[in-house]
């Protein structure tokens, strides 16, 4: 596929979804914003912090160059947006309604109960909440069952997960729209079944996370040791297989039955041996130093751009590497076999 056959196709968004309200203008409003604007939407930020509007401007200008890498059009990126301060305004002519503001519970209800009342009937109505529950906010709303968690895996214009999860009264049209939606969009939404703080992603990262801090605090590893004994092993495995998958492929023939049968237990053995660290004001000064030593020479929009980078390459190889796989000649094959036998 093409550059330009790629952009017609990640471009397409559905007419019942060209006009959006982005409420906050931080790094995840910021980065939404971006790629509604890159499929053609009509985007109003909503921001009242004074000097929000150079702040996501400059924000725009930083992550264009990984827009453009996903075949998105990137010229006049901002013709379609405009700033309002006041969210009821802001989102009164909205088909769809994405907020991003604090993580805070009693500020995210004051924010759905101006937009409830002024958003249209029609209008998909999403949190970018990355741990609040959407039953905690919607207890404000009139009519709870319109929200739902829409959380991207940051940053939201390049990764393509996002967590859609319902709360207790969510309705599953609303579903049904967020889905649609984000599937539009070119992401790759999840459906949770079940409403957990912290949702999945960010509860497997915390855990992860949570023994890399015991390690380092423990001296085992440094930061810049960790990171690469992460990169140069289960980031690259769990890239093109999860977990589950991961140890399926480990049991061999007997999959992952196997695999817990003989290494299960060892496995199990081991987890309360695990860490419990805390950020005490010791283990915040060691991680700290150890930040500024191995990355404290680089600037962050550096950093992050030379993540961008290589995530947009991996992201484009594992795709290569999807499409070949399907199309081998003994599946080839296959296919015309059956195909004959069925006629």
């Amino acid at each position: 596929m093409d550059t330009h056959d790629e952009t017609a196709r990640v471009a397409a968004v559905p007419t019942a979804y060209r006009r959006a309200a982005v409420i906050g203008g931080g790094v995840i409003g910021t980065s939404w914003a971006g790629l509604f604007l890159a499929h053609g939407m009509d985007v109003v930020l909503s921001d009242p912090r004074p000097g929000v509007r150079d702040q996501v401007l400059t924000g725009l200008d930083e992550i264009a160059p990984a827009l453009a890498e996903l075949g998105l059009p990137t010229e006049n990126l901002t013709a379609r947006l405009r700033f309002e301060a006041d969210p009821a305004t802001a989102v009164a002519d909205a088909d769809v309604v994405q907020e991003n503001g604090p993580e805070r519970l009693p500020v995210k209800q004051r924010i759905w109960q101006a937009v409830e009342q002024a958003a249209p009937a029609h209008a998909l109505l999403a949190t970018s909440t990355s741990g609040i529950p959407a039953t905690a906010i919607a207890e404000a709303m009139r009519q709870p069952e319109r929200l739902v968690v829409g959380h991207p895996f940051n940053p939201p214009h390049l990764v393509p997960l996002v967590e859609i999860v319902p709360g207790e009264r969510t309705s599953a049209r609303t579903l049904e729209q967020a889905h649609a939606f984000y599937t539009a969009l070119g992401k790759k939404p999840q459906i949770l079944r079940k409403e957990v703080p912290g949702f999945v992603a960010n509860r497997l990262q915390s855990a992860l996370f949570r023994e890399c801090v015991h390690l380092v605090a423990e001296g085992v590893v440094t930061e810049a040791e960790l990171d690469e004994i992460v990169t140069d092993s289960i980031g690259l495995r769990w890239a093109a297989a999860g977990p589950f998958r991961t140890f399926h492929l480990g049991g061999g023939p007997g999959g992952l039955p196997h695999f817990i049968e003989h290494l299960g237990r060892a496995m199990e053995a081991s987890w309360p041996g695990l860490g419990a660290p805390s950020f005490d004001e010791a283990t915040v000064a060691l991680l700290t130093e150890q930040a500024e030593q191995a990355f404290g020479d680089v600037p962050v929009r550096e950093l992050a751009a030379r993540r961008d980078r290589a995530q947009i390459a991996l992201m484009r190889a594992l795709t290569e590497t999807s499409s070949t796989s399907s199309s081998t000649p003994s599946d080839t094959s296959s296919r015309t076999h059956t195909q004959a036998t069925q006629a």
